[in-house]
């Protein structure tokens, strides 16, 4: 506010009801200033408890549906720059084809509000299971034995390639990649064997609805487990299947 004396000398001569005007004028402003709210969407709003505990429930349900024996579902928090209008009825929804494994996102959505948003909150999702682990570690080109391996429960969500539980279907084989101790032993860690090479004759296999047909052929590829190899029939026909075994080629008709 500017000193009487210097207000007095400013509005000198100014007649009275232009004065009174500005004087006004000026009050309405200072009150419009101290009484006007804060905009409600200026920041990201805190999730209240029960929309926190309908997003677990609603994760813990579904997650529960694919049979895991114990899930742990971790709520994050949606992103501090969103700005998103006061909301009285928050809906939490499953997004379509959204997998419930490791980390992934629960929809909210308003449904009473002046404005109708929608956004994504981060969880993650636990799921417990018993697996084996290697308690010592190992390294890179190690071949697994028996004594290697032990049994624990651990948290099968925490990488997408599964986990493996089959003793007799590890001891043997060769390690992919170092393991740190403790670590969980899963598919992607064990190096694929090669069942057959590019020229080598190879059976195959068509299994169809209750029925299965066996032939021979010349393959055209290398047949690594697990991925797709392609094989020249003895007909002349290329097919496409799965390498499953020692010159063994499997396909679904």
């Amino acid at each position: 506010m500017l000193p009487v004396v210097l207000f007095a000398s400013l509005v000198r001569g100014t007649p009275r009801r232009l004065l009174a005007a500005v004087a006004l004028a000026l009050v309405l402003a200072a009150a419009f200033v101290t009484s006007a709210p804060a905009r409600a969407d200026e920041i990201a709003p805190a999730l209240a408890g029960d929309v926190v505990d309908q997003v677990r429930v609603l994760a813990l349900d579904k997650a529960a549906q694919n049979g895991a024996a114990r899930v742990e579902v971790i709520v994050g928090a949606l992103d501090p720059r969103l700005r998103l209008a006061p909301c009285a009825r928050i809906e939490p929804y499953l997004p379509p084809n959204m997998r419930l494994w490791g980390k992934s996102r629960i929809g909210l959505r308003c449904r009473e509000g002046r404005t109708a948003w929608n956004v994504y909150l981060p969880i993650v999702v636990k799921v417990w299971g018993h697996a084996l682990v290697v308690p010592a570690g190992a390294a890179a080109g190690s071949v697994l034995q028996d004594a290697d391996l032990a049994e624990a429960e651990v948290d099968l969500a925490e990488e997408f390639t599964p986990a493996l539980v089959d003793r007799q279907a590890v001891v043997g084989r060769t390690l992919a990649q170092t393991l740190k101790p403790g670590q969980t032993l899963r598919q992607g860690h064990i190096k694929s064997r090669q069942w057959f090479a590019a020229g080598e004759t190879v059976k195959v296999i068509a299994a169809g609805d209750g029925f299965a047909l066996e032939s021979s052929g010349q393959a055209l590829s290398n047949g690594i487990e697990g991925q797709p190899a392609r094989v020249r029939t003895e007909g002349g026909r290329i097919v496409t299947g799965v390498a499953t075994g020692e010159r063994r080629l499997e396909l679904t008709l």
